[in-house]
């Protein structure tokens, strides 16, 4: 199924984002803790890349492992700014003999190396480039994702949001959103992403911080902020694993019913391979989902 007409339905749905190894990781481990985030079935999973394309081997092998097994609908990531061209053509090719047909195109972090260089000798400066080179190829569901803050490289917000409709006039057919912790963040970017003609399906992303240790990392990573509520939480909770867990997951929680009360129909969760984190925050969404787990 392809990911636009599943988040454009009228129900209420919940999907999960799982990581494969990295190089030199405990491959096994980390695979089946994705795995285990698949079983518990949500509406679609989606599989990241990794920094530079670093796990595109293994991106590739469980996202095709996930589909087969669980007969799920899986978002396959493929970011582009540290590849070649003929990486990137390589990559899809076998994206498209896996019958992985779900793409989130993204342009990816720039290595420090690349950093200071000449951009105008990359062969990709943007995501809209690689969404451009999909669309064109055809057969392929091309996702692109968005920043609820704005994207940390631009300028301002009409910048940002111009952007945004490269992403989509170049063939994205759905956002998904940066993690963010205040809803009413989401809520004022929806109603300027609609202000500027962009109406595609939006996917809003929820991470459930359950180790205080995460804040910082989750900040670095989105360039969201983090409200004072939340902060407060980790300074009374932080200090205990157990009572960080519940209590990030009851954040979590009280952050996607809100979002569903309010009009937003689907939530995609990252969920970093913890599998008992998402059965938790589906257990608490059953009533609302209309399914018991």
């Amino acid at each position: 199924m392809k990911i636009p007409e599943l988040i454009a339905d009228e129900h209420l749905t919940l999907s999960f984002e799982v990581f494969p190894p990295k190089p030199g990781a405990a491959a096994q481990t980390v695979m089946d803790a994705a795995k285990a985030v698949a079983a518990l079935r949500p509406a679609y999973v989606s599989v990241t890349y990794g920094a530079g394309g670093g796990t595109s081997a293994y991106t590739l092998r469980l996202a095709a492992e996930i589909e087969a097994q669980y007969r799920l609908p899986v978002l396959t990531h493929l970011t582009c700014v540290s590849s070649t061209r003929a990486d990137v053509a390589a990559q899809v090719a076998r994206m498209r003999d896996a019958g992985l047909v779900n793409v989130l195109a993204l342009r990816g972090d720039i290595p420090e190396a690349m950093r200071g260089t000449d951009c105008a000798a990359w062969d990709y400066r943007h995501a809209s480039e690689l969404i451009g080179e999909l669309q064109a190829q055809g057969g392929f569901c091309i996702g692109a994702a968005c920043y609820p803050e704005k994207h940390p490289d631009s300028a301002d917000r009409r910048d940002d949001l111009l952007g945004l409709r490269r992403k989509v006039e170049a063939g994205a057919s759905f956002l998904t959103t940066q993690m963010f912790f205040d809803n009413d963040l989401l809520y004022r970017f929806l109603y300027h992403l609609r202000d500027a003609g962009v109406n595609v399906p939006v996917a809003a992303g929820i991470m459930p911080i359950t180790d205080a240790k995460q804040v910082r990392r989750a900040a670095q990573l989105s360039s969201c902020s983090i409200p004072q509520r939340f902060l407060s939480l980790v300074d009374r909770f932080g200090g205990s694993p157990d009572a960080m867990r519940q209590a990030g997951v009851a954040y979590a929680t009280d952050q996607i019913i809100d979002l569903y009360a309010n009009g937003i129909r689907h939530v995609h969760v990252y969920t970093m391979n913890k599998p008992d984190v998402a059965a938790q925050i589906q257990r608490n969404l059953s009533s609302l989902l209309g399914r018991v787990w």
